[in-house]
């Protein structure tokens, strides 16, 4: 009876305090959004989607950062996520154990964890130095390599979950390893595949270091990727510096919506996971 009892008053204080952490954390949590809707919900109007980014005491709004965000992550999503599922693929399926395939995943490991502000100096020394100027396509390159890691883990993982029986059964059939992989493994594997693409977006979505060291900002309405590109991340870190209220209320504005577009995204990809399993 001793020993029960000294068991269950352990795991009694363990369990204590673990529901007191895990409140605390949500109290943090809790507090981050209560502040951040009841400042940034003010902001948000027509003109927020319609007009460019203001000088200081005048009106406007984000439309152009918003633009400048969207083609920065499609086009990153462009260029890493083939990358990614190529590579995810190699180790799934024709890696496998192989010492190449070993240092792949460890070199990819060290690029998932790596600060993105290193991504952001490294294509700032790679393409913004030798150009001698900032542009949307540095910015989009900087993105693109913090997507690969993030596409390649999540598909080798998927990929592995495939049961070994399906590739048999497709190759005794008379199909091809390509085949095998393109008709069977990835079409078992889609829904964990493209959870994965949808992580990389909401990684990317609010990073603002390798931005500042690539794409940097325009107040201007610009397409051009060639140019210096507005997007949210740098606008939030300028303008909540600032000293004008109405910069600082567009922060909080450009804040919420990246909140928001983040929450969203890990809320959808927690939904495709779920269907999946």
């Amino acid at each position: 009876m001793q020993l029960y009892a000294r068991r269950k008053l352990i795991n009694t204080v363990n369990m204590t305090a673990s529901v007191l952490t895990t409140l605390l954390g949500l109290l943090f949590l809790a507090w981050i959004l209560a502040v951040l809707v009841g400042k940034g919900v003010s902001a948000i109007n027509g003109s927020l989607f319609t007009e460019m980014t203001p000088p200081p005491g005048s009106a406007g709004g984000l439309a152009n950062a918003l633009i400048g965000s969207l083609m920065l992550t499609v086009t990153a999503v462009v260029i890493g996520t083939p990358i990614g599922i190529m590579a995810g693929t190699y180790l799934a399926e024709y890696g496998r154990g192989g010492a190449f395939a070993e240092i792949v995943r460890t070199i990819n490991d060290i690029l998932l964890s790596a600060p993105s502000i290193i991504i952001g100096v490294f294509v700032y020394a790679m393409m913004v130095a030798p150009q001698g100027h900032f542009s949307g396509w540095a910015g989009a390159v900087a993105l693109a390599i913090i997507v690969i890691p993030v596409v390649l883990r999540t598909t080798e993982n998927m990929l592995s979950l495939v049961p070994t029986q399906m590739r048999e059964a497709a190759a005794a059939l008379g199909a091809p390893q390509w085949m095998v992989i393109m008709k069977v493994v990835y079409k078992a594997a889609i829904t964990g595949m493209v959870t994965g693409v949808i992580l990389a977006v909401a990684r990317i979505t609010g990073e603002t270091a390798p931005l500042l060291f690539t794409a940097l900002n325009n107040q201007f309405w610009t397409l051009n990727m060639n140019e210096p590109m507005a997007n949210l991340p740098v606008v939030i870190f300028q303008f909540a510096m600032s000293p004008y209220d109405d910069w600082r209320e567009l922060a909080w504005a450009a804040a919420l919506l990246i909140t928001a577009l983040v929450l969203g995204m890990n809320i959808l990809a927690r939904t495709l996971t779920r269907g999946h399993k």
